[in-house]
């Protein structure tokens, strides 16, 4: 039977709201959220999350939400969030998780094209950026507060929390309930997740029931991991991957969540928990890999010689499988025994010493991260896909991977070119389409059900998918050469020194590019090399730190044609965050932000 059947026969008449209820039936004493991992932790089984979800169901009836209503949650990450979400779900209401990063003008756009009827708010952070949209909203039926002390006095739209969860979770949820969750369909509309809005406004993606558990168990399929499996959730709520990763996948699978509420948390958490797959964007694999390197070089000499040993070995091994080529009997066995006794404990530092399914996605990530970390045994695979995709559309595997790639269509999935080279993409994890602001659903696929995904990309002889870059962001110079960015950006990013690289030049004589300072990397790199300063704006000037700059720009440019070739470039200081604007939630960049912000510096190199 082939893989795609395979799948395909254990998503058909599935539910999300189907498969809590076996978990809280079948696994009702197994873990499955765990929030923080201090002596305060908590932790909910599958029957206790199940029943607090059957207790907000009931509220939530009470109050007045209905099938199609949308829900928007400004919520972090903490248990409510969840049960807030799968309510909404049992009721057949289209949950959201808006990004905590959102300006006022931005939950503005939002709250309104969603036209949502009930807001979730934790508490005074919330409230203050959506206060003043409050009474903007027609749609707007009620607010609902995790802190009642935000409640205005006199507000008949507000309810807290607590009042309408009740006092106690029941102890067996009732027939209604089970009604409910018997009702759900797997083509019923399940989430809406706004994009992150690169360019022009966000968009509100649509997936179903059929959507997410394809999605799920096709990545359970490729790369199997333990029963009952652990995880870490620290991105937001409001990301296709942590969205799928955090609620869909652990529902399909009967996994452990523990939450990590605070993302600078995240070491310690991946540490106490070892998760049995972790998905990080690729700043997170840079800094978990400059931690790496922090601990290597601390090792003494007869430690250093046999993790060089170790590491030579299993980067053979990794190169080999990268090429498709068959790995020796001999080699083989050499690098299981170096691997379970030098590179696993030193794995074990970061928490991923027991980690099946290490993934990274969302951007490219340098090639010299991925030998690194495959150097020690830790082998990261890519992933490719969108929003509108239900995340990965293609997946890297032990079996089949290349360096570069972001691997293989996942079963029952397609991937063809377009005559630009523009990717198309076909199959069960291709949302219905966009919301519209009267709550309708925009088709987005052609007659032959392909989405044009925006990224242009190439496929291989042995199928592997090469992303080139975004289509809406190729440079094309003056001269008529059309370039890709993220390629030059990702070969300046693998200096410890540069935390975000810029590359500048449509419609322009040649290649600039802003180097943006690493705020852990930069003051690290200066303490090592003696500068006697780690602040970001005094390294941004300091000659020692030019001249490095200098001579990465130059080693990027040794592995670029001519034409990709950086001619001139800039230090800034940064950082540069969300919050400051120069990149979304999920840290894509803001390329007409920065344009905009930093014109001057961008036409000095062009002068």
């Amino acid at each position: 039977m082939s893989a795609a059947l395979q799948v395909s026969q254990a998503v058909e008449g599935r539910t999300i709201p189907g498969l809590l209820r076996r978990n809280a039936r079948s696994f009702p004493d197994h873990p499955a959220l765990t929030s923080g991992i201090d002596a305060d932790a908590t932790t909910w089984t599958w029957s206790r999350l199940r029943s607090e979800v059957a207790a907000l169901t009931r509220g939530l009836s009470e109050l007045g939400l209905r099938p199609r209503d949308r829900v928007l949650i400004a919520m972090s990450r903490r248990p409510e969030h969840w049960v807030v979400d799968l309510a909404a779900i049992h009721i057949g209401a289209l949950p959201c998780t808006a990004y905590d990063t959102l300006s006022t003008e931005q939950i503005r756009f939002v709250a309104q094209h969603s036209a949502a009827t009930v807001i979730v708010l934790e508490g005074p952070e919330q409230w203050q950026r959506w206060q003043p949209v409050l009474d903007e909203l027609p749609d707007l039926r009620a607010v609902i507060a995790l802190d009642p002390d935000i409640m205005p006095v006199g507000d008949p739209r507000f309810a807290s929390y607590a009042e309408l969860r009740g006092d106690a979770v029941p102890e067996k949820p009732s027939a209604a309930f089970e009604a409910l969750t018997s009702t759900a369909a797997p083509d019923q509309p399940l989430t809406v997740v706004y994009t992150s809005g690169t360019s022009g406004e966000p968009k509100g993606v649509v997936l179903s029931n059929r959507n997410v558990i394809h999605e799920s168990l096709m990545q359970d399929h490729l790369v199997p991991v333990p029963d009952h499996p652990r995880s870490v959730a620290y991105l937001p709520l409001a990301h296709i991957a942590e969205r799928v990763l955090g609620i869909y996948m652990p529902i399909c699978n009967a996994g452990h969540v523990t939450i990590c509420p605070d993302p600078a948390q995240l070491l310690p958490t991946l540490i106490a928990v070892r998760p049995n797959g972790f998905f990080g964007v690729p700043r997170v694999w840079e800094k978990l890999a400059d931690g790496l390197r922090a601990r290597l070089s601390a090792l003494n000499d007869e430690q250093a010689a046999a993790v060089t040993e170790a590491r030579h070995i299993a980067l053979e091994v990794f190169r080999l499988r990268s090429a498709g080529e068959e790995v020796p009997a001999h080699l083989r066995q050499q690098h299981a025994e170096l691997d379970e006794t030098v590179l696993r404990p030193i794995r074990a530092a970061i928490g991923l010493d027991d980690c099946h399914r290490p993934v990274s996605g969302a951007a490219p990530i340098p090639t010299a991260v991925l030998e690194f970390l495959a150097s020690l045994g830790l082998v990261v695979h890519e992933v490719w896909g969108l929003s509108e995709t239900t995340g990965a559309a293609t997946v890297s595997t032990p079996d089949a991977f290349a360096l570069g790639t972001v691997g293989r269509p996942g079963p029952g999935i397609e991937v063809s070119t377009a005559a630009d080279g523009e990717l198309l993409v076909r199959g069960p994890v291709v949302f219905p389409g966009y919301l519209r602001a009267d709550g309708s659903i925009q088709r987005s696929t052609d007659q032959d059900g392909w989405f044009a995904t925006g990224d242009v990309g190439t496929i291989d002889e042995r199928g592997m998918v090469t992303i080139t870059d975004r289509k809406k962001e190729i440079i094309i110079t003056d001269g008529g050469k059309n370039i890709a960015p993220t390629k030059i950006e990702s070969l300046l990013r693998s200096h410890p020194l540069v935390g975000q690289a810029v590359a500048i030049g449509d419609r322009r004589r040649y290649v600039t590019a802003l180097l943006v300072l690493d705020e852990e990397g930069a003051p690290a790199w200066a303490r090592a090399n003696g500068l006697g300063t780690t602040d970001l704006e005094e390294l941004a000037r300091h000659p020692e730190v030019r001249t490095a700059l200098d001579e990465a720009v130059a080693e990027a440019n040794s592995q670029l044609s001519r034409v990709e070739q950086v001619k001139a470039h800039r230090v800034l200081a940064g950082p540069w965050t969300a919050e400051s604007g120069e990149l979304t939630p999920k840290l894509s960049l803001r390329r007409a932000v920065i344009d905009e912000r930093h014109a001057a510096t961008i036409d000095s190199m062009y002068q």
